[in-house]
């Protein structure tokens, strides 16, 4: 009769420390503090102009033990920002974002890159107007902790690459009037589910 207790102890013992060290954990993104945004050469360089996406939804699962996670990140395309109604209009048609025909842009990732317990790269896929390429986010912030006011545990980062956005077929005014490089800038907050 013991032999049993013995052996579902034993194997209990080698469970519970293995799935200890599993502790993934997913965190919902909080649109209001994350907001998407670019910079773009205008003119071959007389001027850095500067927008922002703002509707933004997603996760992020993260095994910090392990290092390990994901991310999964839409931009609603149409909800593009700058500091003309005129412009944000000609960015929503068909020579950029032709938010009609692709209402989103998303980012995907299973390959998050850590230094110790810092987050220090993304590498994922860009999918914009239905052409989806690889890229690499360098993570320029990385902070889980708990939120000062509500209390609830979050995570919150920065990253930033350089795309050339020729390569997903937006191709309009390359190269004077607006550059082909493109400065791509997530900052995330997300609250633990």
């Amino acid at each position: 009769m013991t032999r049993p207790f013995i052996s579902a102890a034993l194997v209990l013992t080698l469970i519970v420390p293995v799935s200890a060290l599993a502790a993934e954990e997913t965190y919902v993104i909080e649109p209001v503090h994350s907001q998407p945004n670019f910079e773009v050469q205008h003119m071959g360089g007389f001027s850095t102009q500067r927008g922002s996406f703002g509707k933004i939804s997603g996760k992020v699962v993260l095994d910090r033990a392990t290092r390990k996670g994901s991310v999964d990140v839409i931009i609603d395309t149409s909800s593009i920002r700058t500091i003309s109604d005129k412009l944000d209009t000609n960015m929503k048609g068909e020579d950029f974002f032709n938010v009609a025909k692709y209402p989103t842009m998303t980012f995907k990732s299973s390959n998050l890159v850590f230094d110790g317990d810092k987050l220090v790269t993304i590498d994922g896929e860009l999918t914009m107007l239905g052409v989806a390429k690889p890229v690499s986010l360098k993570v320029t912030s990385f902070l889980c902790g708990e939120h000062p006011f509500n209390k609830k545990p979050m995570c919150g980062a920065e990253a930033t690459t350089t795309i050339k956005r020729s390569e997903w077929g937006m191709k309009s005014g390359i190269p004077k009037a607006v550059s082909d490089d493109v400065k791509l800038t997530l900052p995330i907050e997300a609250y633990r589910e």
